[in-house]
């Protein structure tokens, strides 16, 4: 049996024939290459009418992830698929809060999520610029808040929790806010898809 084995010519091929797929519909070049990332990732073309990119927040997050900076993101899962190697080769880290002891307690006595808390305590850190949202609304509704509040400042927010409870509507009221985001509207989203935008920001860099 004939079958491609080269991990790199895998991908190669991938995404030749995602942009054979994708036929007339074309994007800026830097925009494409975190859109077609994302179908990579979830072999699902949609993904290239649902994505929606700040104008100003490619180029942020480059001049941001090439100065070294800590990203928060709200699951492991997305923690897992961000490229460590990339990362380091930047001098930035990824770190979540959400399996944190301390936080598990907090939010059980304040009865609200995990999320939510873990949120705070990252953004309480000054030295963390990227908000990677790949699961929970709450945790972007509640970043949402503090930057009404003037209590957050961040570089970029990637916006992509997934789900049929407050997932559409947190992506929504981001886009709402003037600082640079990167979201998928409606209710699809995810934590690898979060992973891959961010990956995607990374190889540009490189």
């Amino acid at each position: 049996m004939e079958y491609i084995k080269e991990p790199n010519q895998i991908e190669k091929r991938s995404f030749e024939i995602i942009t054979e797929e994708l036929g007339e519909k074309t994007f800026p070049e830097r925009e494409g290459k975190i859109i077609k990332r994302i179908i990579h990732t979830t072999a699902d073309f949609q993904y290239a009418d649902i994505t929606e990119i700040h104008p100003n927040a490619i180029p942020t997050a480059l001049e941001t992830l090439g100065k070294g900076c800590k990203i928060y993101t709200d699951t492991k899962m997305a923690l897992s698929g961000i490229n460590k190697r990339a990362l380091a080769k930047h001098q930035c880290e990824v770190y979540t809060l959400v399996d944190d002891p301390q936080v598990a307690v907090e939010a059980k006595e304040r009865g609200v999520t995990r999320s939510m808390v873990a949120m705070e305590k990252a953004i309480a850190d000054e030295k963390t610029k990227i908000f990677v949202i790949g699961n929970a609304p709450t945790a972007l509704f509640m970043l949402c808040k503090y930057l009404d509040e003037k209590k957050a400042n961040p570089a970029l927010i990637i916006g992509a929790p997934v789900g049929f409870v407050g997932a559409a509507e947190s992506k929504e009221e981001l886009i709402k806010r003037s600082v640079p985001y990167i979201t998928i509207r409606g209710r699809k989203g995810g934590s690898t898809v979060a992973a891959a935008i961010v990956n995607a920001l990374l190889y540009m860099l490189e």
